[in-house]
C-alpha cells in the first residue's frame, strides 16, 4: 500500500508539519494544489502560448500612459485576424476594478459573408517569471463568435494585488508577459439567399377519394403532380390535434425531388368541394418547403360537417380535394 512510517503505519503520501497526509502542495491559503495551480486557481504549463505573446516593460508607466488598456498587434490564428485586448484596472465597460481584464477581439469582420458564425476555444496567459510557467485560467468550452459579438474575455483574470506583488512572479522588474491561443474548432455559415418568381404558374390538382366511408387507414396519399412532385395527404379521422374530430390534410414535398441545400417558397390553397351549393372550405397558408417537408391544417373540417347529409361535401360517399400550389421563390444558401 506503500511505504510504513516510524510509527509502523501505513503513508499513504507524504504528511505535512501537522501529521496530515499531504496530497498536493498546499496554496498560501493551506488549500491543497492538485495539480499545476497557483494560489488563485490559475493552471500552469511550461509550454509558451502557440499564437500570441506580449512582452510589457515599464508596467506601471503604462499603465498610467495607455489609459489603462493596450491593444496588441494583430495575429492570425486559425485562418482570422486577432487583437488581444488588456484592460490594466477594469474591464470592457470602463469600470474600474482591482482586476486585470483581458479580452479577444476579431478583426476584419465586414469581409465575412451575412450570417457567419466563428466556434472557438481560447486562452490567455500570464508568464510566472519565477516558476518560469505560463498560467491561465481554462475551462475548455466552445465560444461563438458573431456578427453581433465579435469579442470574447474574462472580466477578472487575476487581481491586481496577486499580479503587483514581485513574490508572485507575474510582475518582476516592472516587466510581465501576456499571451494568447486560439483555437477554431468550427466554421459554420447561416445564410440564404431567396430568389422570387415574377412570373409564377399556378399548379391544380384534384383528388376525388370514392367511398369515403370505408377509408379505415391512418392516412392517403394522391398521385404526385407539378415538377417538384407535390402529393396531399388525407387523415380521414384527423392527424395530431385533430384526431377523431376532424380530417387532416397536407401538401407534401417528397425528399428526392429537390436538393437538399435548396428550399421552395410556396402559397397554396385546399379546398373541399361543396358539390351540391358550391359552398367549398378553403384554406391558404404560405410556407418554405425544405426536402421531405409536410405542411398544412390539423383541423381542416370537422368531421360532423363533413358528414352532414344536409351539405354536400360528401356525394355518393365521395369526398372532392383540390389544390392550388403557387411557387413564389426559390431559396439557396449563400455562398462562403
Amino acid at each position: 500500500m506503500g511505504n510504513q512510517d516510524s510509527k509502523g503505519c501505513f503513508n499513504m503520501g507524504n504528511r505535512d508539519s501537522k501529521g496530515c497526509f499531504n496530497m498536493g502542495n498546499r496554496d498560501s491559503k493551506g488549500c491543497f494544489n492538485m495539480g499545476n495551480r497557483d494560489s488563485k486557481g490559475l493552471i500552469g504549463r511550461h509550454a509558451s502560448p502557440s499564437h500570441y505573446l506580449f512582452k510589457m516593460d515599464s508596467f506601471s508607466f503604462r499603465s498610467k500612459a495607455l489609459a489603462d488598456d493596450f491593444i496588441s498587434d494583430t495575429f492570425v490564428a486559425g485562418g482570422y485576424r486577432w487583437q488581444l485586448i488588456i484592460y490594466l484596472s477594469g474591464d470592457w465597460i470602463k469600470a474600474k476594478t482591482n482586476y486585470i481584464s483581458v479580452q479577444l477581439e476579431l478583426l476584419h469582420t465586414s469581409s465575412l459573408q451575412i450570417g457567419w458564425e466563428v466556434n472557438m476555444i481560447f486562452n490567455f496567459f500570464l508568464f510566472n517569471q519565477l516558476k518560469e510557467k505560463y498560467f491561465s485560467l481554462q475551462d475548455g468550452s466552445v465560444k461563438q463568435l458573431q456578427e453581433m459579438k465579435t469579442k470574447w474575455g474574462i472580466k477578472n483574470f487575476i487581481d491586481l494585488n496577486t499580479f503587483s506583488d514581485p513574490l508572485n512572479g507575474y510582475l518582476i522588474n516592472d516587466s510581465c508577459v501576456f499571451g494568447a491561443e486560439v483555437f477554431v474548432v468550427g466554421k459554420t455559415f447561416k445564410g440564404d439567399h431567396l430568389s422570387l418568381i415574377k412570373n409564377y404558374d399556378t399548379l391544380y390538382h384534384t383528388w376525388k377519394n370514392e367511398k369515403f366511408s370505408t377509408l379505415l387507414e391512418e392516412y392517403y396519399e394522391s398521385e404526385s403532380f407539378g415538377f417538384y412532385k407535390w402529393n396531399v395527404s388525407l387523415y380521414p379521422n384527423g392527424d395530431g390535434p385533430g384526431k377523431g374530430n376532424s380530417i387532416s390534410l397536407f401538401l407534401n414535398l417528397p425528399g428526392s425531388s429537390v436538393p437538399q441545400d435548396m428550399k421552395l417558397l410556396v402559397m397554396f390553397t385546399m379546398s373541399v368541394k361543396d358539390q351540391l351549393y358550391g359552398k367549398h372550405v378553403k384554406r391558404t397558408s404560405q410556407s418554405v418547403y425544405k426536402p421531405s417537408d409536410k405542411v398544412g391544417f390539423h383541423r381542416f373540417m370537422a368531421l360532423e360537417q363533413l358528414k352532414n347529409p344536409k351539405k354536400g361535401f360528401l356525394v355518393d360517399d365521395t369526398l372532392i380535394i383540390e389544390v392550388e400550389v403557387k411557387l413564389v421563390g426559390v431559396v439557396t444558401k449563400l455562398s462562403t
